[in-house]
């Protein structure tokens, strides 16, 4: 099992900060200098990739309006069937090799989900840097060996997936040689609800398989994403849009680019406030131990006079003798005068 992956250059390993994509998916709404402009405000956002999906109706469905192939499963899309929905939210292909080259340009890595191998081969053309399989496509085990055989990082969501649908693919991509291994812990509701992320399942992939784990993440606002780094996401897609009243089958889900770029600032906040186990104060946190407590004389005492909780405090600062004395001080007697506010030392004090 590979624990270390690079996609076009980016290191991705258990200590490597997250590696965040940003999902165009259908946002560009058909207008090629929408998509382009969308790219732009990623890079301007912090995403570090832009992920494609590759596919037309025709490949991933058919042009049939029976009823179990309309939508009608309480989505965004019901009423539609599934050829009027993927006749929408398509991105053209003859757009990728130009969408990559902007990407390239920008210092992105792009990269796309196929979803059959027409689009496997054509994003070799490409000459892609990883693959993503969609959530609906994790029992497309023909896919998964195909994708597996590039020899490429495979980046998988889990969502509509039951355990064993994750064991299958798994194994079946490692059978075909392949280690680079990444799954997302997804919830295929559109959008989905924090309650439903269940991001504990994360470690738990990432345990029982031996892989790197991230989120792909539907719901509202950066809440999941940031919590998903405190638990050891290493890979992080969100969809995105310029403006959601653009409208589209994805904008309800699809952040905007400030929200976008609140979330990186977020998650890379999150990551650095991490660290690592370490007892040793920071040099602030050392010089504002003098706010903590020890003991004082509270009240004048004459030397003989018995010392007693009313003469001697653990007080701020923390100047004086260590309160763990303070139990052995009472009922000792002070060896000399004592003025209030003097702090405690062992000399002072007489059996």
């Amino acid at each position: 099992m590979s624990k270390i992956i690079n996609i076009g250059g980016h290191i991705i390993s258990e200590k490597s900060p997250a590696f965040i994509m940003a999902e165009l998916s259908c946002n560009h709404l058909q207008n090629y200098a929408l998509a382009e402009k969308t790219i732009i405000a990623m890079k301007e956002s912090g995403a570090d990739a832009v992920k494609l999906q590759t596919y037309t109706p025709d490949t991933i469905t058919l042009k049939c309006s029976d009823d179990i192939f309309r939508i009608s499963h309480g989505t965004l899309w019901d009423s539609k069937t599934f050829y009027e929905l993927y006749g929408e939210a398509y991105t053209p292909w003859e757009w990728q090799p130009k969408l990559k080259k902007l990407a390239d340009d920008l210092g992105m890595v792009c990269f796309s989900s196929p979803f059959d191998f027409t689009a496997v081969d054509f994003l070799e053309k490409m000459d892609v840097p990883a693959y993503k399989i969609a959530s609906f496509e994790i029992n497309d085990i023909p896919l998964l060996e195909y994708v597996a055989s590039k020899g490429k990082p495979v980046i998988i969501s889990t969502g509509i997936a039951h355990l064993d649908d994750i064991e299958l693919a798994v194994e079946t991509i490692r059978k075909a040689g392949n280690e680079q291994i990444i799954m997302l812990k997804c919830t295929s509701a559109y959008p989905a609800r924090p309650e439903e992320a269940n991001l504990l399942t994360m470690p738990d992939m990432a345990s029982r398989f031996g892989v790197l784990t991230g989120v792909s993440d539907h719901t509202e606002g950066s809440l999941v994403p940031v919590v998903s780094v405190s638990l050891g996401a290493k890979v992080i897609e969100k969809h995105f849009i310029l403006d959601r009243k653009l409208g589209g089958p994805d904008a309800a889900f699809s952040m905007e680019p400030a929200e976008f770029k609140r979330m990186v600032q977020d998650v890379r906040s999150a990551e650095a406030s991490l660290g690592k186990a370490d007892y040793l104060l920071t040099e602030k946190a050392e010089k504002n131990r003098i706010f903590s407590r020890s003991l004082f004389i509270a009240e004048d005492v004459k030397k003989g006079e018995v010392i007693t909780p009313r003469n001697l405090r653990s007080v701020r600062p923390s100047n004086g003798l260590h309160t763990k004395h303070y139990k052995d001080l009472l009922g000792k007697k002070a060896a000399k005068d004592l003025r209030k506010g003097t702090p405690a030392s062992l000399e002072l004090f007489a059996d």
